[in-house]
């Protein structure tokens, strides 16, 4: 049997998929980075199952434990507390060590707070950046917004929300005006998404607000403004060339950060 690598809901217990409930019911045995938070969601949904702990300071030995166990044919479910294992959260060492040893990996698609805070913020564009948890101390969080000043499109970290006031202060420190969201308790009853600039966000959130915390950037400066027209035209230049519109306009948005349907509407 494959190991079944399981997305959870992000906050709101409804958002499981109907296949990854049956995956649950049908497993020998579910891992979790924490038994009592997924009992909450199997009771919930009526699910029994035989629940092992899989989290980071144990996941080496439980690897080594679970592999011969699947090779043997054991059905192995995967979650995490939110969202897709392996991503932010434990998981990816069991899945290279699958696939190493030839056992199949299968993947159930769910809710992502990554993607939710993306469209949640109006901040969403063709391509963005997923920086994780966001790194601590003011010299880490400076080279960051440095690095992130001319990326042309929005990126997504998650951060604590006792971090939080002083990451806002930190982003404001760098770039005041760059457009940014907070996205708080994500699918959850007191769920909120707050939009600004940098410096109107560190304000706003001088103190630490309560709950899990998605932070989403803006695009950055991109190396400086951009003239519209002169993009447009050279859009013309290379469907005169012959390079079809749409990928015309395709090239010449990774080279600006304009959006590439506004410069395509624009050229016809």
């Amino acid at each position: 049997m494959p190991l079944a690598v399981c997305a959870t809901p992000i906050g709101n217990l409804e958002d499981v998929t109907l296949r990854v409930l049956a995956e649950l019911r049908a497993a020998d045995t579910i891992l979790c980075e924490d038994t009592r938070h997924t009992h909450g969601l199997l009771w919930r949904h009526g699910v029994e199952g035989r629940l092992v702990s899989y989290h980071e300071h144990n996941e080496a030995r439980r690897t080594q434990e679970l592999l011969p166990r699947l090779e043997a044919g054991e059905r192995v479910a995967l979650v995490s507390d939110a969202g897709m294992p392996g991503v932010s959260d434990p998981g990816a060492r069991i899945v290279r060590a699958a696939l190493a040893a030839g056992i199949e990996v299968t993947v159930l698609p769910g809710p992502s707070a990554v993607e939710t805070a993306l469209v949640a913020s109006g901040l969403v564009a063709e391509q963005y950046r997923f920086l994780g948890f966001l790194p601590r101390g003011e010299k880490a969080l400076a080279a960051l917004w440095e690095e992130l000043r001319a990326w042309p499109w929005p990126a997504v970290g998650f951060e604590s929300p006792q971090r939080l006031p002083s990451t806002l202060r930190s982003l404001a420190a760098a770039q005041p005006e760059r457009e940014a969201a907070v996205c708080r308790e994500l699918t959850k009853r007191f769920e909120e998404v707050a939009r600004g600039t940098a410096a109107e966000l560190a304000e706003r959130f001088a103190e630490p607000p309560k709950g899990e915390i998605a932070l989403v950037l803006g695009a950055g400066e991109a190396g400086g403004p951009v003239d519209e027209g002169a993009a447009i035209a050279a859009v013309a230049e290379l469907v005169e060339a012959g390079l079809p519109r749409r990928r015309a306009a395709s090239v010449v948005s990774r080279l600006t950060g304009m959006p590439r349907n506004r410069l395509y509407d624009r050229s016809l």
